[in-house]
This record gives structure tokens, sequence and C-alpha cells, in this order.
């Protein structure tokens, strides 16, 4: 030992004052497997294998190492037995000359992963010097041995990849300071490493200071620098880098470039400039790569344009370049916003027979394509398919299916899957959210509420939409006491209201003409930070006008405004409909002028008020007037003008010119909807021409115009005024099995109907439906079945209907007493006669 430190102390002057030696490494290198080298040592070697350990002093080594150069795994063993050997602590064997001789050694043999498994072990070790340090070594070694500047690539390029950027880029500047200039890939591999560590500025300094002293790049390094530029969020920069490229014309541009700067431009996105480029690298005689059609294509369709994407995918198969499923998937997408959901699935079919497998993105795609199209049943198909193959359909795709078969009117099968969903644990709070939403749209409220506690039951907290969803249940239904408390109970909970929430509220009020309590309700909103939208505003707005408080109405405008509203056509539409409705046509007309003056232009919901104003006149000939002088201004009609028309002309009986424009719908691009389809049923049904109310009907189905509640009651109403009771039940209950729910002008339209026709046993079943199905029956059916049963003299039925009436707290009406007393008289005459006989 003390032979050992004295060799090191002789050696310690002879190296320079910045070498920092630290702790000494033990880990050896894997044996190699040269068969150049023997088994045994040389004669001569300074270390036996066999016997007690001799340890060298690091002359010693450098001299065995230099001496057997052209042996290259001799030397690496002796140097490998000379470190394992070394002693520990700061006097150990850690010489940096030894190290940088055997790496000129190997680097010059070609033993490249020897050279770098020495390089792992001893430059990123505890015991390393610093990169300059070694730099400086091995210049001065490098005049011992026979020199060769691959080394200098190889240790440049392995603290590029291996160590930290500012090791590499301390090396590297050592090497340029002492005259030594890396290869080109090896300073590539430097720029790479700033950029995965993200380095960007560094990165750019370097690439100017290489450029300044004159060293020479390639499309790899033009490709890193435009990867630096676009991270660093500079991404003009880099355009200019490739414009300097394309312009200097000493390096063309390849693919990848151009692949780069179009990946660019389609994220901006710039499609104009990535197709400039694309049409420039096909002049250039370069062949557009897969990528690059994968970048275009789905930009296209993002766009709207999808005739320029099935352009681009067909000169892609031109190239011999194979659909592949994320173009696949971005026309289908195309496809579905065009409504084109047969072109969708064909395109489907075909990616299927191609081989190419669908993912959970593709069937997302296509069942959005089957929400927008109405399409339930092909979705829920879909769905199922997707199991079928093995794939494990996500909340979003069973979300998806269950909006889309609600939308259709399948809602048996759409609250099926979610049990299903529920059941194998697929279900979330925003699945929930749907079917809570759709069932308070539509009225069943009780429904929403038992779905609201087995949400709860299941451990999911609800959210504000949740929240959001059950309030405007119970607004729409009028409970306006049971929305407040769950207001309250958002914030014991520590949900915060938003805008929609307030304005749900604020919309409840206003339908109950609590604007008080309303405009409370806008000014606590005021108060917590949160800002009235449009909708907001318009709702009060629309709530006054349609309360008739047309007065009010325009101070309120004042004081939104003041606040920063900015009335909108929907704002003046609202008012000059109050007008209309109140009949107050020269207050609408002025309203008219005075939403003109402020640079609003009205449009179709304006003028279809002022139709909808002279059908409720029964200026019927002004209405058609203003309809024709809309069509001469060349403005779009809305399907809405033709409801209100072909409604008011169906009341007045005037069935024929209604027809005459229900054929005008083709010319102008319309397409009759059911509300038009029941205008005129509802039309013949005043006729009694049944048979043409259920042509139409049948005209309904062939089209695919979804048939309604107002269609099954306008047919069984009339089916029941020409007698025909069978038919009247059968329609009943087709309308429940197509998902539609009766409301109470159904109930009462069948209720009239039945007792008409002496069907009094069915009437009460149909009253006992109503509770059923949450429908709270008023008066006027209370009164046709009373006077149905006082008909048939069954007095005591009609007297526990009076009481069940009362019970439910309905106030009975004068009717209800002329048919009470008078047939009480009736029946007690009748009964005092047949004693006298």
């Amino acid at each position: 030992m003390r032979a050992l430190r004295s060799s090191f102390k002789t050696l310690s002057p002879r190296l320079p004052s910045s070498i920092h030696t630290r702790k000494s490494l033990s880990t050896s290198l894997p044996p190699t497997d040269d068969p150049k080298c023997s088994d045994e040592l040389p004669s001569g070697t300074p270390i036996n294998a066999h016997g007690p350990e001799v340890v060298q002093s690091p002359e010693a080594v450098i001299e065995f190492l230099l001496s057997n150069q052209e042996k290259p795994s001799i030397a690496l063993e002796f140097f490998e037995q000379a470190r394992v050997q070394s002693t520990g602590g700061d006097d150990g064997l850690h010489d940096v000359d030894s190290l940088c001789i055997m790496l000129h050694i190997l680097v010059r043999a070609g033993k490249l992963l020897d050279a770098r498994n020495l390089m792992k072990i001893s430059i990123l070790g505890d015991s390393v010097a610093l990169p300059s340090v070694v730099v400086d070594r091995l210049i001065e070694t490098s005049r011992r041995c026979d020199f060769d500047p691959i080394c200098f690539n190889h240790v440049l390029a392995f603290y590029a990849r291996t160590g930290t950027v500012e090791a590499a880029v301390e090396a590297f500047k050592r090497m340029v300071a002492n005259g030594v200039s890396p290869s080109l890939e090896s300073r590539n591999s430097l720029l790479v490493a700033m950029l995965r560590s993200g380095s960007f500025s560094k990165a750019q300094e370097l690439f100017e200071e290489m450029r300044a002293k004159g060293m020479n790049i390639d499309l790899s390094t033009i490709h890193i620098m435009m990867n630096v530029f676009i991270k660093a969020g500079k991404p003009e920069q880099a355009e200019v880098y490739f414009r300097e490229l394309v312009d200097n014309g000493q390096l063309k541009p390849d693919v990848l470039i151009y692949s780069t700067l179009i990946q660019l431009l389609c994220k901006k996105p710039d499609v104009k400039r990535a197709f400039e480029l694309l049409s420039e690298m096909k002049v250039a005689g370069l062949v557009p790569n897969a990528f690059i059609y994968n970048l275009l294509i789905p930009t296209c369709v993002k766009k709207g344009n999808l005739g320029e994407a099935l352009r681009l995918k067909d000169e892609m198969l031109d190239y011999g370049l194979p659909m592949n499923l994320v173009i696949a998937t971005s026309l289908m997408k195309g496809y579905c916003l065009k409504r084109d959901l047969d072109s969708a699935m064909d395109l489907f079919s075909t990616v299927l027979n191609q081989g190419i497998k669908p993912n959970n993105v593709t069937y997302a795609v296509l069942i959005d394509g089957c929400y927008r199209n109405g399409n339930g049943e092909r979705a829920y198909e879909l769905y199922l398919q997707m199991k079928e193959r093995g794939m494990v359909p996500n909340v979003f795709n069973l979300n998806s299916v269950i909006q889309c078969m609600l939308k259709s009117n399948k809602w048996k099968e759409a609250f099926d899957l979610f049990d299903e969903a529920v059941e194998s644990g697929i279900a979330n709070i925003f699945s929930f959210n749907i079917l809570i939403h759709w069932l308070c749209c539509v009225g069943r409220l009780k429904e929403a509420c038992r779905l609201w506690d087995r949400m709860e039951d299941m451990g999911l907290e609800p959210n504000v939409v949740s929240y959001n969803n059950l309030l405007f249940g119970h607004c729409v239904q009028g409970d306006l006491d049971s929305a407040a408390k769950l207001y309250t109970q958002m914030s014991q909970r520590g949900i915060k209201p938003n805008v929609i929430t307030y304005t749900t509220l604020i919309v409840g009020y206003v339908k109950q003409n609590n604007f008080d309590q309303a405009y409370d309700l806008l000014s606590t909103m005021h108060s917590m930070g949160i800002a009235s939208n449009e909708y907001t505003y318009n709702a009060i707005i629309n709530g006054l006008s349609k309360a008739g408080r047309l007065t009010e109405v325009k101070d309120m405008l004042h004081k939104f405004m003041e606040e920063g509203f900015i009335p909108s056509s929907m704002t003046y539409n609202s008012i000059i409909d109050g007008f209309v409705k109140k009949g107050m046509m020269s207050a609408a007309i002025s309203t008219y002028q005075e939403m003109r003056r402020c640079g609003i232009f009205p449009n179709v919901i304006t003028y279809t008020s002022f139709i909808d104003g002279y059908c409720r006149s029964n200026c019927i000939d002004l209405a058609l007037k203003l309809l024709n002088q809309v069509r001469s201004k060349g403005l779009p009609l809305d399907i809405v003008v033709y409801n209100s028309l072909i409604a008011s002309l169906c009341k007045e009986e005037k069935i024929e010119i209604a027809l005459d424009l229900f054929h005008d719908l083709d010319k102008v691009g319309l397409k009759p909807n059911a509300f038009i389809f029941n205008s005129l049923i509802s039309g013949y049904k005043i006729l009694n021409n049944m048979e043409a109310a259920f042509e139409l009907h049948k005209r309904m189905l062939s089209e695919g115009i979804p048939c309604d509640t107002e269609t099954y009651t306008n047919l069984i109403d009339g089916s029941l005024k020409v007698g025909k009771t069978a038919l009247a039940y059968e329609l009943y209950y087709k309308m429940l099995e197509q998902g539609n729910i009766p409301d109470d002008v159904t109930f009462i339209a069948l209720i009239h109907g039945l007792c008409n026709n002496g069907d009094l046993v069915g009437a009460h079943k149909i009253l006992n439906e109503m509770d059923r199905m949450d429908v709270c029956p008023n008066v006027h059916i209370y009164n046709k079945l009373i006077n149905g049963y006082f008909r048939e003299g069954k007095l005591e039925e009609a007297f526990a209907l009076h009481d069940e009436m009362l019970g439910r707290g309905l106030v009975p009406d004068d009717t209800t007493y002329d048919i009470l007393v008078s047939k009480k008289f009736q029946g007690n005459l009748s009964t005092a006669r047949t004693s006298n006989a």
C-alpha cells in the first residue's frame, strides 16, 4: 500500500491541477470474448492473475497500455484488473490518462461497445473528472498513442446521450477551443439532447456558434432546429430556417422536413399554406408519406372541407399508400358532420373488409353520427358490435348511445342499456345526468328523483350539472318550492351555483309571473360575481313580454343595457311577439322600427311573429301577403313560418290553402315536420275526414317523421268522434309502445270520447292510467265522467268521483254543479214516479 501511495504521489505532479479525483470505482467491465486474447497473459505482465496482488503505479499501467495498443483485449483486461486492485480512499488509483488511452485504443480498434461501457462506468461514475478535464487529457494522451479524432466524436456523443446537457456543451466547447472539430453526427446528437431537455435557447445559441465557426450542417440539423423552435413556441422561426434551406439551394428539403412544417401549419391551422408546401414538395419530385396525409385529411375534415379530404384520400391511394384507420375515421367523421350517415357506414364496411380493425374512436365517431341523424337503432347495433369484437365500450361510447337512443325516442332500450352499464360499473355521473335531464324534459320528474336517489346510493356525488337538471325539472313542473330547497342544498354541499343555475330558477319564477323573486335572484347572482349572460336577460325580457307587462319591459331593457347588456334580434323579437300576442300590432310595428334604428336587422323569427299576429287577428290575407314580401326579399324561410300559417288555415277550415303551402315546402327546400302534419291531421279531424288524416299519418311513417304525442292524440280524438273506439285503443297502445308519453290533452280526448261512446269502464281505467303516469286530471275530465255515470243512472259512482275530485284539491266549476243538481233532481223525480206508479 505504501508503494502504491508513493507511486501515485510520483505521478500526481504531472497531472493537471484541475483534475478532481473522487471516490474510486471498483466495478469491473464485462469480460471480453476477443479470440485474439490468450488465456494467459504474455511474459513480463506486471500483474499476476493467480498469485498475490501486485499493485502497479499509474505510470506502469500507462506504459503497459501503450505497449499493447495493437492488442485491445489484453489492454482492456489489464486495465480492468488494475482498476479492481486499486485501493479506496482519496489516494486510490484513478488515472484519467490511463482511461483516455484505453478509450483511444478501443475506438481505434472498433470496439465501440466496450468503449461505451467503459465511459458509462468511468465518466458517469462518482470519481469522474470534469468534462473539460477529460477532453484535455484525451488531447494530451493522443500524442502518446496513434491519434484518431473519432474518439472525440464518441465521447461527445456519449455525453449528449447519457450525461447532462451542461456536461455535453462543456465538452464540445473544450474540443473546439483545442482545435478539435467534432463530427456532424456528434454535433447533431448534442442538439437533440438539448431539444429533449428543453434547453431551447441554449440550443439556438450553440447552433449559431457552430454556423459562425463554419461547421457544416445537414438535413437532420435543420430538422432538429425546426423542432427546437416549434417546441419553444416560435413556429415562425422554424419556417424561416426552412425557407433559408430552400432558398440557399445547397441542401434540398426531404419529406421529413416538409412533414414537420406541414404538421406545424395544420396545428395553426393554415391549410392554404400547408397545401402550398404539399404542391412544392411534389414539384420537387418528392412523394408525400402517409404521415402527411394523416395530417392534411383530418385537418380538411375539421375545416368542413370533406370534398378536399376525399380528393387527398384518392391521391394517397394513387401513390400506393394504403388506407389506415386514422384517415378512415376522419373521413367517417366528415360524412357524419354532413349528416351523410350512409356514406360513413359504407366506408366503415370497406375498412372492415380490408382487415383494418376499428377502435373506440371509430365507433365513437359513428355513434355520434347516428345521434346527429336520430338513428338510435343503428347506434345500439354499433355498440353491440363493439362488444362482439371483444372491445370494451367506454363511458363515452355508452353516453353517446344513450343520448342517441333518447333522441330517437327509444327510451326503454336506453334505460335497459343504462341498467346494464350500472351493473358492469361503466356508468358514471354523466350517464345519470343525461337520463335525469331527459326525464325532466319530458315531465317525468318523479322518475328523475328516483334516479337521483339511486345515483347517491351508488356513492356518486351529484355535480352542478346534476342539480341544474333537477332544478329544471322542478321549474318545468312549476314546483318552485322544491327548486328553492334544492338550490339551498347545493350551498350546503359546497357546490357553487353557476349562471345556468340562476337562469333556470329565474325562468321558473318568470313563468309564474313572480318577477320580484326573479329580480332578487338576479341581484344575488351578481353579488356572487356571476355575470348574467344574454339568455338570462332575454329570459326576463321574454317573460315580461309574455306576461303582457309591456310597459315594464322598456324600463328593464334600459336597466339591463346600463349593466352592459346589448340587445339582440332575440330581445326585440320577444317584445314584438309580446305585442303581437296582446293583439297590439301597432306597438309591434313601432318596436320593429326601433329595432331597425338600433341597426339590428329583422330575421325570419321577426316576420314569423308578424305573420302569426295576422293569423291570430284572422287576417290570413295579410299574413300571406307578408309571406310573399319575405320571399321577394330573398330571406331564407323558416319552417316555423309555414307552421303558423298552416296551423291557422287548418283552424279556419281552409284546408285547401293549407295544402297549397304544404306542397310549396319542397320548392323552398324545406321538409315538413311533425307540427305541420299534426296541423293538417287536426284540420281533417275538424272536418271529420279521418280517411285523409290517416293518409297523412301513413306518409309521416313512410318519410321517417316521428309521430309524437300530438299526432296520436289527434288520431285518437278523431277516431272516437266517428265512433271507432277499437281503433282509438289500438292507437293509444301503439303510442305507448313507441315511447310517446300521453299528456293531459290525450287523456281528455280519450275520456271524453269513451264517455261519448258509452264506454265508461274504459274511461275510468284511463283515469287510473293518469294516476300511474303522474298526470293530474282536471275538472273537465271529472265533469265528463260524472255526467256519464249520471246518464247511466249510477249515482253512487258519480258522487264518489265528485268526492275524489275534492280530495285531489280540484275546485268544481259551474258545469260540475249543473250536472250534480240537474241529474240528482232527475234521479229523485224518476224514483218518485216509480213509487207513485
